[in-house]
């Protein structure tokens, strides 16, 4: 009103007959009263932000008029359509009309009484990103506007990938860590623990026209036995996610059988053992033939011989593989003809023959000490006259005298 005023107080004074004029002075008043009108009248609209396939509300309403509202109409820029242009009208009678094709997804939720043209939009993809316009028509005062921006989260697909690494001594990547797709770009980070120095770990962003973002970070180390089965941890944090996202992942250092060796189950059972990673396949054949499933039982590292013959004797081999390679294992069978009773009556020779000779050598040894004793006993004095006691012993030293 104060501007009116203004416009007519410089109009009077370059003109100032007509400004005596009663009727110049209604207009002045019309007028004045239109701006205040004008200037009480707001659109108002809110930006919003929705993650992806979520629902976005586009609010849009007029206050502070009681003018005529005749038509609403929404314009969009966004990715798809980067060229403003009219998508959806509201009528009083006819109400909502698409233009150039509908889209379900949109659901006029405002009331068109209360000058309210608000818009819901359910799953939001990434080519809804952009700005909205919604327009209200009013009579008298004509067109009234506001923009809104559609503003999108995209969270990230998130994956540990396991580079396989093999038994050495030279850096490799053991892991990558990705989170992909993101919208803005999220924090990728590792958590190694009492690893340490053990490991490094590099990252790389790669950002692409639909302003989403790929943030890969690669953990790399020296493939050893003692880094094997350590557990480390992937957090991503930042971009569209409330809450940091952990992934767990544990080290895998693969490698091919080592020495292949056979233990002893029982007496006809037999085992092969190795150390592999991945675990290692065990295939046990016999050296010249092939097993007698009749007599042989196979099952995975094991080998159970079903009856003791002698169709059994043979070499057998144990082969250890996996996808890194194989080694082999060999084992001689060798099963004696003949009765048990046969065996057993061998053994009691054995024996008895032992114990023979454990007694030859034993008297053999103590020879000398029997000839000691042999001469004490002889000299030991009787109950005879002492005449007869020193014939005896010059008898006894005539007979050892040579």
């Amino acid at each position: 009103m104060d501007g009116a005023a203004s416009f007519f107080g410089s109009f009077c004074h370059n003109i100032p007959a007509i400004c005596d004029s009663a009727l110049l002075r209604v207009l002045l008043v019309i007028v004045s009263l239109l701006c205040a009108d004008v200037e009480a009248l707001q659109v108002i609209g809110e930006s919003v932000t929705v993650e992806q396939g979520g629902t976005a509300i586009l609010s849009c309403y007029v206050t502070g008029t009681n003018d005529d509202l005749t038509q609403i109409t929404w314009q969009r820029k966004t990715r798809e359509k980067p060229h403003n242009d009219n998508f959806l009208t509201i009528l009083p009678r006819e109400g909502v009309q698409f233009v150039n094709g509908g889209d379900d997804r949109f659901k006029y939720i405002g009331n068109f009484n209360n000058n309210n043209g608000t818009l819901q939009l359910s799953s939001v993809a990434l080519k809804d990103e952009g700005s909205y316009t919604c327009i209200f028509t009013f009579f008298p005062s004509g067109n009234q506007k506001t923009e809104i921006t559609l503003n999108l989260l995209v969270p990230p697909f998130t994956n540990i990938k396991d580079n396989l690494p093999t038994l050495g001594t030279e850096e490799v990547l053991f892991a990558t860590c990705t989170a992909a797709g993101s919208k803005p770009p999220a924090e990728v980070r590792w958590l190694t623990g009492a690893l340490g120095e053990k490991v490094r770990t590099t990252t790389n962003s790669t950002q692409y026209d639909n302003d989403t973002t790929t943030t890969v970070s690669s953990l790399f180390g020296v493939p050893t036995r003692e880094i094997n089965g350590h557990q480390v941890q992937c957090v991503i944090s930042g971009g569209s996610l409330s809450t940091d996202r952990s992934l767990s992942f544990t080290i895998q250092i693969y490698f091919s059988p080592t020495e292949v060796n056979i233990s002893v189950i029982s007496e006809d059972s037999f085992e092969c053992v190795t150390e592999a990673k991945p675990n290692a396949n065990f295939i046990w054949s016999r050296s010249g033939q092939s097993l007698l499933e009749s007599a042989v039982k196979v099952d995975g590292a094991k080998l159970q011989l079903l009856s003791l013959t002698s169709d059994l004797n043979g070499l057998y081999q144990c082969e250890a593989s996996n996808t890194y390679g194989s080694k082999r294992g060999q084992l001689y069978v060798h099963v004696a003809s003949g009765s048990c009773s046969a065996a057993w009556a061998l053994l009691g020779v054995l024996i008895f023959l032992s114990i023979v000779g454990a007694a030859v050598w034993y008297f053999y040894k103590h020879e000398d000490q029997r000839h000691r004793f042999a001469l004490f006993w002889q000299r030991v004095p009787t109950n005879e006259s002492a005449g007869d006691s020193a014939a005896q012993q010059e008898q006894h030293q005539t007979e050892q005298s040579p």
